[in-house]
């Protein structure tokens, strides 16, 4: 039997199509069809392609934006001064100079590179595309093989549009039924790590599949692959299917006319043959869950709004029980506190996880008519300039401004605290990013997960609290 007549996953197809060689070791060298640049991750990649005398191979596969370290309060042409004007001026000359597509601040093309990705059909299924971020995994979504990679992988890619790596074990999560009211992917994501645990999917591509996938849109699914990292995995993917292509068709970067109905009859070939055998598996059903939030340090270290804080002493294990003694000690909670009521001071909404349009209408549809509560600072940062235009020709900006929240411009924000967008020590938020580790939104913060609904029902409650009990009736 020839190699690829055997039962194959998703991932295997995919990688199989884009094997240059395979070394003596096991690993592969892979080609990479696309490579989304940033401003944070690529400074030393250009330095060592300059010192080296190289060109990049081939400029049409990258694209590059600055998204970590821009300004949300405004948008100027120029950055004025400090580490972020650097970062993104550098971005752009070294862009100019090898002759990348550059997307600027003032541009309605910019925003997170994982969101502007799939909205300008950069993204497309069956590809490997990388860019030197974690949270790459979202554009697995189309059915890309898609993850992130270090400094001196993307100066490699730059020189030679090919990188070694290893071929991952596969790992399919099904996931079914219908999510009750109130319940949103987030709470399905956060759901799943809770399950597997943040190591869950190490050394595995972890392909999202199931009746509740098949239903979602592709801004659910993105948000579903988006956190597979957090469970481990550097890869997550969703076979492409009808929702895929309509989701494409006619993006500025698609293929069009003839050659649309020859991708489109390519795509269609990507997805798990019946019998092909995946290492791990496991199933949830959706039906079952609950709102879920983030009381510890890790996306793991989560349960249903309706819980309570962890007791330590009821942990057997001693690891674990350090570890979410750890925890508790950090996020400043006492063991059994429900987890509705804990007062917040901050609320985000936003990042390459939440940052979507049908993000932002859902946590509205909380918001209207409401206030925010007196003592919180809420935002709303959309994930792309199309998102935030898209959302005030909805009205949504006034929904949120009119109750209390701040609106910001595109970019990655409060998500990685690399910018004015940060906590102070002790202050506890309420956000629909993606980690919420030690420091991660500025040091001595204290980050809660959630999905935008919940993080709109902390807003005007002033606390952690079930969205269930604000949901505007016939909103889902």
């Amino acid at each position: 039997m020839h190699a690829h007549d055997r039962p194959r996953t998703l991932y295997q197809k995919v990688w199989d199509d884009h094997v240059v060689s395979t070394y003596q070791d096991g690993t592969q060298l892979i080609y990479v069809d696309r490579h989304l640049v940033q401003e944070v991750s690529s400074p030393q990649a250009f330095v060592g392609l300059d010192a080296a005398g190289r060109d990049l191979h081939r400029p049409e596969a990258h694209m590059a934006v600055a998204d970590h370290a821009v300004p949300t309060t405004e948008r100027t042409a120029t950055l004025r001064e400090g580490l972020a004007a650097s970062q993104v001026a550098r971005l752009s000359t070294n862009a100019a100079r090898h002759h990348i597509p550059y997307v600027p601040m003032t541009d309605r093309r910019h925003g997170i590179v994982h969101v502007i990705g799939p909205e300008l059909g950069f993204t497309l299924p069956g590809a490997v595309l990388v860019c030197g971020d974690s949270h790459t995994c979202t554009h697995g979504a189309f059915g890309a093989v898609a993850f992130g990679i270090g400094a001196s992988e993307c100066e490699c890619v730059f020189a030679t549009q090919v990188l070694r790596q290893s071929r991952q074990k596969s790992m399919r999560i099904r996931l079914e039924g219908v999510c009750p009211e109130g319940v949103q992917v987030k709470d399905v994501i956060l759901a799943v790590i809770a399950r597997i645990g943040v190591g869950g999917g190490v050394g595995h591509a972890m392909e999202f599949a199931g009746s509740a996938v098949r239903a979602m849109t592709m801004e659910q699914r993105m948000t579903l692959c988006n956190m597979a990292v957090e469970a481990g995995s550097r890869i997550g993917l969703v076979a492409p299917d009808e929702t895929t292509f309509a989701y494409l068709k006619g993006r500025p970067l698609a293929p069009t006319d003839t050659e649309w109905d020859a991708a489109v009859a390519n795509w269609r070939e990507l997805a798990s043959d019946s019998d092909a055998v995946f290492d791990q598996e496991f199933e949830i059903d959706v039906s079952s869950l609950s709102p879920f939030i983030t009381w510890g340090t890790t996306p793991e270290e989560s349960a249903p709004i309706s819980g309570r804080v962890p007791d330590p002493a009821a942990i057997d294990d001693p690891r674990v029980r350090r570890r979410v003694e750890r925890s508790l000690r950090y996020m400043a909670l006492e063991p059994n506190t429900p987890l509705s009521g804990i007062a917040i001071d901050r609320v985000f909404i936003g990042s390459c996880t939440n940052g979507r349009i049908e993000d932002l209408r859902s946590a509205a549809a909380v918001v209207a008519g409401r206030k925010v509560h007196p003592r919180v600072q809420a935002m709303v940062v959309p994930g792309s300039a199309s998102v935030r235009l898209q959302a005030e020709a909805e009205g949504l900006d006034r929904i949120f401004s009119e109750a209390g929240f701040d609106w910001r411009h595109s970019g990655c924000s409060m998500c990685v605290g690399m910018n004015d967008d940060r906590l102070l020590e002790g202050e506890r938020c309420a956000s629909t990013s993606n980690r919420n580790f030690e420091g991660r939104q500025g040091r001595g913060g204290r980050t809660h997960l959630m999905s935008p609904a919940m993080a709109a029902a902390a807003a005007v409650s002033g606390h952690l609290a079930d969205v269930r009990d604000l949901w505007p009736e016939g909103t889902k």
